[in-house]
C-alpha cells in the first residue's frame, strides 16, 4: 500500500506548520487588489511537494533551520509563479480544481502576480543574504525558461524526439525539483559534493513526475484539478505519443499528427490516439521509463545513513510514481 503524504511529512511535521506561517506572512500586500488575489492563491495552494522536499533534504543532513525555511519559501513562491504564467501561455481555466487567476482576473493580472511572486521571493532570500540557494535557485529558473521556449518551438512544428523530450523534461521541471534537494541539503551541510549529489536526486525524481503527469494527462478521470488531456490541447507531445508515432508507419504517424493539429471533436480525437498508443504499448513503454529513473533516485538515496527522513524521502518517490493526483 502506498504511504500518504500525511505519513511522508511526520518528521517534518513542524517545519511544515512553520513554514505556512512564514509563506502565509510572504504572501501579504498593502494592495487591496494584489492581497485579494495573493489570499486566493493560498487558499488553492497543492501539495507542497517542493518545500517538503527541501525540509526533507535539509533534515537528512542536519537541523532544518532559518535558512532552510528561506530556500522552501523562495522555491515555492516561484513554483506558485511560473504555474500562475503557464495558466496564462495554456488559457487554462482550471488549477488545482479551482479557477485559475487569468480566468478570474485575466491574463494581465495572471503575469503581474507572478512576476511579483517571483520577486517577493528573490528579495526574501537578499534579506537573508542566502546567496549560494540564490544562485541554485537562478540556475532552476534559467533552466526552466529555456525548456519551456523548446517545447513552444517543438509544439508549433509537432516535432519532437525521445531526446529533445527529455531536454524539456529536465530543463522545465526536473531542475526545480533539484533545486530543491540541493537548496535543502545546502542549508544544513554547507557541502558542494553532498549538495551536487542530491541535486541528481532531485532530477530523477523530477523527471519521474513529470513522466507520471504524462500517463494522468491521458486519464479522463484524473484527479489532478487540471482539465484532462491539457497536454494534449496544448499540442504538447509526451512521452506516449512519441513511442507511438516512432513506431508506426507513415500513413499512421500522418494520420495521428493530424489528429494532434486537429481541434474538433476531442473526445473522437482522444479515443483515436489512445487507441494508437494501445497497440503500440506506448503506455508501458512510458511506465518503464519512469520506473528507470524512480530506481536511479532510490540508488542515490540508498548511499546515504539510514534516518526518518530518509525514509520519507524513499516514500515520496514512490508516491510520485503511484500516485492518482
Amino acid at each position: 500500500m502506498m504511504t500518504s503524504l500525511k505519513e511522508i511529512t511526520k518528521p517534518i511535521e513542524s517545519d511544515i506548520k512553520e513554514f505556512n506561517c512564514l509563506f502565509a506572512e510572504k504572501m501579504r500586500s498593502e494592495s487591496l487588489f494584489l492581497d485579494k488575489i495573493l489570499k486566493y492563491v493560498l487558499k488553492t495552494k497543492g501539495k507542497q511537494i517542493r518545500p517538503i522536499l527541501v525540509l526533507l533534504s535539509g533534515g537528512m543532513f542536519g537541523k532544518i533551520n532559518t535558512s532552510t525555511h528561506t530556500a522552501a519559501t523562495l522555491i515555492e513562491m516561484l513554483h506558485t509563479a511560473t504555474l500562475i504564467h503557464d495558466d496564462v501561455v495554456d488559457e487554462a481555466d482550471m488549477r488545482r480544481g479551482f479557477f485559475s487567476i487569468n480566468a478570474l482576473w485575466k491574463n494581465k493580472a495572471a503575469v503581474l502576480v507572478g512576476d511579483y511572486l517571483l520577486s517577493k521571493g528573490l528579495l526574501t532570500a537578499l534579506h537573508g543574504k542566502e546567496y549560494e540557494i540564490l544562485h541554485i535557485v537562478s540556475d532552476a529558473v534559467n533552466n526552466m525558461s529555456e525548456g519551456e521556449l523548446i517545447q513552444i518551438k517543438k509544439a508549433r512544428t509537432m516535432n519532437i524526439d525521445e531526446e529533445t523530450y527529455f531536454t524539456i523534461v529536465r530543463k522545465k521541471t526536473a531542475s526545480l525539483i533539484a533545486a530543491c534537494c540541493s537548496a535543502g541539503t545546502y542549508t544544513t551541510t554547507g557541502d558542494k559534493a553532498i549538495t551536487e549529489k542530491m541535486k541528481q536526486f532531485g532530477e530523477y525524481l523530477g523527471i519521474a513526475f513529470q513522466i507520471k503527469d504524462d500517463l494522468l494527462d491521458f486519464d479522463a478521470n484524473n484527479k489532478t484539478g487540471k482539465s484532462a488531456q491539457n497536454d494534449i490541447k496544448n499540442k504538447k507531445i509526451s512521452l506516449p505519443l512519441i513511442h507511438t508515432i516512432k513506431n508506426v508507419n507513415i500513413v499512421e504517424r500522418k494520420h495521428i499528427l493530424g489528429l494532434l493539429k486537429n481541434q474538433n471533436s476531442p473526445k473522437k480525437k482522444m479515443s483515436e490516439l489512445i487507441e494508437f498508443i494501445r497497440q503500440q504499448k506506448g503506455f508501458e513503454y512510458t511506465e518503464t521509463r519512469m520506473n528507470e529513473y524512480k530506481n536511479l533516485a532510490l540508488e542515490i538515496l540508498s548511499g546515504f545513513p539510514d534516518s526518518a527522513y530518509k525514509k520519507s524521502l524513499e516514500n515520496l518517490v514512490i508516491f510520485t510514481t503511484e500516485r492518482v493526483y
